[in-house]
């Protein structure tokens, strides 16, 4: 009789830890957990060089990836830094590492909203248009997001990406961080090496959406657009670091400067003004923080939450029901006053109503941008504003479309989207 060799139970970490995730077999291989044991949900992604496995708890997906241990360890380490700064990728929630073995399980929350670039493009056209240009700045404005962070990628490409949509833009995630490593700052060596990767890969990727499309590979398209992702963050990396002359006094430019800043996403850190060598003109150097201006904006006068583009629009929706208010009851009103009452009056009933067609699980704050596209579109149409009521018939009678959610696979059991 052979004696069996004893279970060595992992050194478990988890956050935001529930019974469900608690009672899972951890001190298993991966591959070794019985599908009644964990409930695995069968979600299409796409090629991995590791086991990837989900699992549903409670209210959220659960990617669980087993990798070796330091690989594993490394990339725990790298998406909490990145959560610490609130910076656009995958959530952590744990990691069970199993020395004995020399493997690990990282756990990360599953991207609510999220989709693929293989099937957020083959929900378009493939060809140079809107939909592949908002794609192609979302991944270079990741890149910027990361390298302001002292975060080198490494594997910079689409395969490892999410996206989500965010108002009228794309937001763009980083869900693999196997290969990525966190330093006080880049050198620029460092960010052209990962520039160059991500073109590459881009390349690749819109080439390989061809063929597997069957079309014939337009090779020159696909180096194109990929080449266009370099300048697209060379043109973000040098608005974000021009340190402009002005003539002292100057504070037109100054503001300019800070609006200019505020409209790509970005409060203000810091903001200084040196004299010139000469002492003629004064130097302008302003540090800035993380994408959240507009989000930041429509929590305080709504208390919602949402992604920056998202909140952007709502934040203008708001100033122009605020403006309306204003003349029909001909006085004037505070901004967090508007504010509660645009969510109250215009926001909440506009989300109880399309609720239902926009089905569970959706992302309602995207929806009600959804819905302010209809009206722009059809007010274009006509020539004039046909007003909030008209667009949301038209968004209904549409069945709410949403390229998140394809007609043949379930939703996601996530919660709304919708904080107070």
């Amino acid at each position: 009789m052979t004696d069996s060799v004893p279970v060595v139970f992992p050194r478990l970490r988890l956050r935001g830890t529930t019974e469900r995730l608690l009672d899972l077999p951890w001190e298993l291989p991966l591959a070794e957990w019985a599908d009644d044991a964990a409930a695995f949900r069968d979600l299409r992604v796409g090629p991995s060089r590791h086991l990837v496995r989900f699992v549903t708890d409670d209210d959220r997906v659960v990617a669980l990836k087993e990798e070796p241990l330091e690989v594993a360890r490394r990339e725990y380490d790298v998406l909490t830094h990145l959560q610490q700064l609130e910076l656009p990728a995958v959530t952590p929630l744990g990691i069970a590492e199993a020395p004995d073995r020399d493997t690990a399980i990282l756990v990360t929350e599953f991207l609510a909203h999220s989709m693929q670039y293989r099937r957020m493009l083959a929900r378009f056209p493939l060809g140079e248009g809107d939909y592949r240009d908002r794609l192609l700045d979302a991944m270079a404005w990741l890149l910027v997001d990361l390298h302001r962070a002292g975060v080198f990628w490494g594997d910079c490409s689409l395969a490892n990406t999410l996206f989500r949509r965010d108002g009228d833009r794309i937001q763009a995630y980083l869900v693999d961080a196997e290969t990525s490593e966190v330093h006080p700052s880049l050198s620029d060596g460092q960010r052209a090496y990962d520039l160059e990767v991500l073109v590459e890969n881009v390349a690749f990727g819109l080439a390989d959406l061809d063929a597997q499309a069957g079309r014939a590979v337009d090779a020159a398209d696909a180096i194109g657009a990929a080449e266009s992702v370099r300048s697209r963050y060379d043109a973000v990396w040098q608005k974000l670091h021009e340190v402009p002359a002005l003539r002292p006094g100057d504070r037109h430019a100054v503001h300019a400067r800070v609006r200019k800043l505020n409209e790509l996403g970005f409060s203000i850190d810091e903001l200084s003004l040196e004299p010139t060598p000469d002492g003629h003109k004064l130097r302008l150097d302003v540090a800035v923080t993380t994408r959240r201006f507009h989000a930041r904006e429509l929590e305080r006068l709504t208390g919602l939450r949402a992604l920056e583009g998202q909140a952007r629009i709502l934040v203008n929706d708001v100033r122009e029901y605020g403006c309306w208010l204003e003349w029909a009851e001909r006085r004037q009103a505070s901004p967090l006053g508007i504010g509660a009452r645009w969510r109250r009056e215009v926001f909440e009933p506009t989300v109880a109503r399309i609720r239902t067609a926009a089905g569970a699980g959706r992302d309602l704050i995207q929806a009600y941008c959804d819905v302010l596209e209809h009206k722009w579109l059809l007010s274009e149409r006509a020539g004039r504003d046909v007003g909030l009521e008209a667009a949301i018939q038209a968004y209904l009678a549409a069945g709410a479309p949403s390229p998140e959610r394809t007609s043949d696979e379930p939703v996601e059991p996530v919660a709304d989207t919708i904080g107070s």
